[in-house]
């Protein structure tokens, strides 16, 4: 598993295409839950990748609404199976995501174009696994300011 950390400025920094997939991603009571506990850990695999495009993981600090584009890259001839895909809030009780995230699910990967995350630091799992059964599993952490 492989932890990746973005930060997000301003909204003026994100681009929203207007039309496209929306979603309140984290409410303000998913907020309020207690943070759960993410055991990162390192491993060569031969699974597809999870990439997050935008927000820009080099920005420390992120405006909500902003972007959410989290590619898949399958290895090796084998495809993404849109329907092995997980994302979760990590909070004690854990909080499924992927209803939230569906309209804009594909092979491809997970993009939404106005994404609503309330002020505060928030840690997503993404797992996804590829036709020939191998999955990979990365830790997003968001830190949004209003």
């Amino acid at each position: 598993m492989r932890a990746i950390t973005l930060l997000i400025v301003t909204a003026s920094m994100v681009s929203l295409n207007s039309g496209a997939n929306a979603a309140t991603l984290i409410n303000d009571a998913e907020a309020q839950l207690p943070a759960a506990k993410a055991i990162a850990t390192r491993s060569i695999t031969r699974g597809p990748a999870i990439k997050v495009i935008a927000p820009d993981p080099s920005i420390e600090k992120i405006a909500s609404p902003f972007k959410l584009h989290i590619a898949f890259e399958a290895r090796g001839g084998a495809r993404i199976d849109p329907a092995s895909v997980r994302m979760t809030y990590l909070r004690t009780p854990a909080v499924d995501l992927l209803e939230r995230v569906k309209p804009g699910l594909s092979e491809r990967g997970i993009e939404l174009s106005s994404a609503e995350v309330p002020a505060g630091e928030h840690q997503i799992r993404v797992v996804v696994q590829d036709s020939e059964g191998r999955e990979t599993s990365s830790i997003i952490n968001l830190n949004v300011v209003k």
